[in-house]
């Protein structure tokens, strides 16, 4: 499924999610259109990752027990510092209490679970679906 336009544009993508299949599946499908993906599946395995991985999008579970996936939002983009850094809600949530949370978090999308697998794509490289999901 590599196309020049995923290849060419082909991101380091981290999915966090306490669902394992959930974050693997993420991950293989973005894999497969030649991003490099990676899965964690909490929120202190994910910042260890991201220190050395140095993703460009990362996808977050916001209900994982221990760190949510709002503060592992926040710990990101402090981690991250003025490097760019896109981060996606996906999530079973559809509340507008969650939304706004995300919002005041730092992420740039808001998905519900199941995310269409065309629109996981597009954000991983690059292009912003222009409205949220919910």
């Amino acid at each position: 499924m590599n196309t020049p336009e995923t290849v060419a544009r082909s991101s380091r993508i981290l999915c966090v999610d306490d669902n394992q299949d959930a974050a693997d599946s993420t991950a293989q499908l973005l894999k497969a259109h030649g991003h490099d993906a990676r899965a964690c599946y909490n929120g202190p395995a994910a910042l260890r990752v991201a220190a050395a991985f140095l993703p460009d999008v990362c996808f977050i579970d916001l209900n994982m027990p221990g760190m949510d996936g709002d503060v592992l939002a926040v710990e990101l983009r402090k981690a991250a510092g003025p490097r760019p850094l896109t981060l996606v809600a996906l999530t079973a949530m559809s509340d507008i209490c969650h939304i706004l949370r995300t919002e005041a978090a730092g992420f740039a999308q808001y998905l519900v679970k199941p995310a269409d697998p065309a629109v996981l794509v597009e954000i991983a490289a690059g292009k912003m679906p222009a409205a949220c999901d919910p």
